[in-house]
């Protein structure tokens, strides 16, 4: 009997279903676009009824179109986009989204600086607060709205919310609890004194059972098969976090290798035996009791193109043109010069200003669209790069990189992160990598690969590798500088702006 795994990866806004054979070929494939909402600024929502059907749907069409009898999935497993709250109410129904993309929580987060909490956090989970961390999230809800706070009765990140639809269970797993600070590390486990440091020590109760990434966490429903057409009783596993499962997904499983994934969030990761301590890494993650990523991370990479996309550019494409493409073929039209527009991928914040914005910065009469998208890919870049080197100075080695996410997809994009990082990049044969190292976890959990590093040898592989050009390195070096420069003096520009939003 053929063997094939579900694997559904849940991103801020997409959701997919794809079956993978054993060997990770793509048999089937669907995904729908959900919608945000921002009922207030800084403020950002979805609706978990939409998320469920959203899930539904893709999974009855993958089915579908794959024509393969549900009884020859042999299991499940899920990815979904990390921090944020998916919160169910105390009867066990949907109660609040709250995406990773929020920054409503940037007031507590200043606050509890001055007051030296995030000292307190490390010393228990190795990470500090920022503004769409699930603790931070809850401690505002806590204080802001009072009565919904009372009705939660269980906090879930993304993936978790689907792994209890699909089968009821009420759990997580170390990939995404890590992530979001409310593990120990490196003991794995939930802990009331760093509950307590985020002022949240009532909350205990409010947490999911704690699973390996690979363990099987439930089985599919029978109402759940009705509504999907896979078959009741399938095994589904606890998940992953999505960014370890692109990591795993584009084949980086080992000690000392590097992730970059240029999603919605700038994901820049190495893997490594112990933990890393030190506290300018923002976040820190485990995907089984022997290997930990030490993540530096923002929400400025491909979301800036996706924004400029619709708000420029697909409202009128040339027929049957993607409007990505044409980004592309327009950014290789134009070659990096000094002259070049500065910009900030700042629209949802930096990691270091929950404050900043986005900009342009020494635009001109002669300059085109074309430059200013270049820029707009160079700045992206440019953000990684200040990532990957805080990485380098806490001791991580990052002598090349394996790309992936929707940036990995550009013609030209991965040729800009080898110039710019000045190390060789592999963009993995997968697009879907994280809905494929769900199947990995999933198919692990199974025993259909004996562990993590099994799974990823069989199901995955390089596609294209670019290296690093020397001759543009010196115009790239200096642009990288003088985006640090401008970043440093906009900051109390940004301060001032913020305080004239909220005087309003």
């Amino acid at each position: 009997m053929q063997r094939y795994i579900l694997g559904l990866d849940a991103g801020n806004t997409v959701i997919k279903a794809i079956i993978f054979d054993t060997a990770g070929r793509e048999l089937a494939l669907a995904a729908r676009d959900g919608r945000s909402c921002m009922p207030e600024p800084g403020h950002v929502e979805r609706d978990l009824g939409e998320l469920w059907r959203n899930a539904v749907e893709v999974i009855r069409q993958c089915l579908d179109q794959s024509g393969i009898d549900p009884r020859d999935i042999a299991v499940i497993g899920c990815a979904g986009h990390g921090n944020g709250l998916y919160a169910l109410d105390r009867g066990g129904d949907p109660l609040l989204g709250i995406q990773s993309l929020d920054t409503r929580g940037v007031g507590i987060v200043s606050e509890w600086a001055a007051a030296g909490v995030g000292d307190r956090t490390y010393i228990h989970c190795l990470q500090r607060p920022w503004a769409a961390q699930t603790p931070t999230l809850l401690a505002w809800l806590k204080r802001h709205d009072p009565a919904l706070f009372a009705k939660i009765g269980t906090v879930f990140l993304c993936k978790d919310f689907i792994v209890n639809r699909l089968t009821g269970a009420r759990s997580t797993e170390t990939s995404d609890m890590s992530g979001c600070g409310l593990l120990h590390m490196p003991g794995r486990r939930y802990e009331r004194e760093l509950l307590a440091a985020y002022g949240l020590d009532d909350c205990m109760e409010l947490l999911p059972n704690v699973l390996e990434a690979s363990a099987i966490a439930g089985h599919v429903t029978r109402d759940v098969a009705a509504a999907t057409g896979l078959l009741a009783g399938t095994p589904v596993v606890a998940g992953l976090f999505d960014v370890v499962a692109s990591a795993i997904g584009s084949g980086v499983t080992s000690t000392g290798a590097a992730s970059i994934i240029a999603g919605t969030w700038s994901i820049n990761q190495v893997i490594t035996q112990e933990p890393i301590r030190d506290p300018s890494i923002f976040m820190l993650s485990t995907f089984d009791p022997l290997r930990y990523l030490a993540i530096e991370s923002s929400a400025t990479s491909a979301a800036n193109l996706e924004w400029i996309v619709r708000e420029f550019f697909e409202h009128a494409p040339p027929a049957g043109a993607s409007p990505f493409e044409i980004c592309s073929e327009l950014v290789a039209s134009v070659d990096p010069a000094g002259d070049m527009p500065i910009y900030h991928p700042f629209l949802y914040g930096s990691q270091q200003n929950g404050k900043a914005r986005a900009g342009f910065y020494g635009i001109a009469g002669w300059h085109t669209r074309a430059h200013m998208l270049r820029a707009l890919f160079e700045g992206v870049v440019f953000e990684h790069r200040r990532h990957v080197e805080t990485l380098r100075r806490a001791g991580a080695i990052v002598s090349q990189a394996v790309l992936s996410g929707g940036g990995s997809r550009s013609a030209v994009w991965p040729q800009i992160f080898a110039d710019v990082l000045d190390v060789p990049v592999t963009v993995a044969r997968s697009r879907e990598t994280g809905a494929l190292g769900a199947a990995i976890a999933a198919g692990t959990g199974v025993g259909l690969f004996a562990d993590f590093s099994a799974g990823a040898a069989a199901m995955t592989a390089p596609d294209r590798c670019y290296q690093p050009n020397c001759a543009i390195a010196p115009v790239y070096e200096r642009r990288y500088r003088l985006y640090g420069e401008i970043n440093k003096a906009m900051g109390p520009l940004w301060d001032r702006m913020a305080s004239e939003r909220t005087s309003n």
